[in-house]
């Protein structure tokens, strides 16, 4: 069963790609906005985090499972050591509970993540497919400005940013170049590509990497 990570500049068209590839393989779309929830709220009724992170309650179960197993194995059961998302990166306990939360997320296969240094945790897995999604900045910025109902200067702001939030934050916790290319089996160029054409180039290169069944 596959296993993708997917990371890629702001406007590039990531998530959308990455949605269309779990659609694709009929598995799991898992990203940090998903994790960051599940972790401010766990301990809650699984219920309440389905509804509250507006994902299929078997997604939620998944993550609700993994974070559970690396708490476990770990030490940590006090909730309220995961009540914000950013903050307690700083403690290289939570970051240790990250990797495994990843890890435990990929064992079962059928799932695509993205971001949060994925590609990074899931180096040494030689199943993993690792893919860079990116688009040249004017294209970026005009793909923001239309999503954001923003103009131009503010677009390449939001972009500037956020993109720098992502590396720091990789050079930070993984000491690596986010947009390196040798961390990565794939570099897609969305220019001139429909997100969905992307999305089915992943999934053959996926089964190239590592044949499943699928239909």
């Amino acid at each position: 069963m596959p296993v993708i990570t997917i990371r890629g500049q702001m406007g590039s068209g990531a998530a959308e790609i990455g949605h269309e590839v779990a659609r694709l393989i009929r598995g799991d779309y898992v990203d940090r906005q998903i994790l960051q929830k599940v972790a401010q709220l766990l301990g809650h009724p699984e219920s309440e985090v389905a509804e509250k992170e507006q994902v299929p309650p078997r997604v939620a179960q998944r993550i609700l499972g993994a974070l559970e197993k690396a708490l476990a194995r770990s030490g940590t059961t006090d909730s309220a050591y995961l009540q914000t998302w950013m903050e307690p990166l700083d403690d290289a306990r939570y970051l240790d509970a990250l990797e495994s939360v990843i890890q435990e997320l990929a064992l079962e296969g059928n799932i695509v993540l993205v971001g949060r240094g994925s590609q990074f945790i899931l180096r040494n897995n030689p199943s993993v497919l690792h893919v860079l999604v990116i688009a040249p900045l004017k294209e970026r910025i005009k793909r923001v400005m239309a999503q954001l109902d923003v103009d131009e200067e503010e677009a390449q702001r939001v972009i500037e940013e956020h993109d720098g939030t992502r590396r720091a934050f990789i050079q930070r916790f993984f000491k690596r170049d986010l947009e390196n290319p040798d961390y990565y089996d794939m570099v897609i160029n969305t220019e001139h590509l429909s997100y969905e054409a992307v999305a089915r180039i992943i999934v053959m290169a996926a089964e190239e990497k590592t044949p499943w069944q699928h239909g």
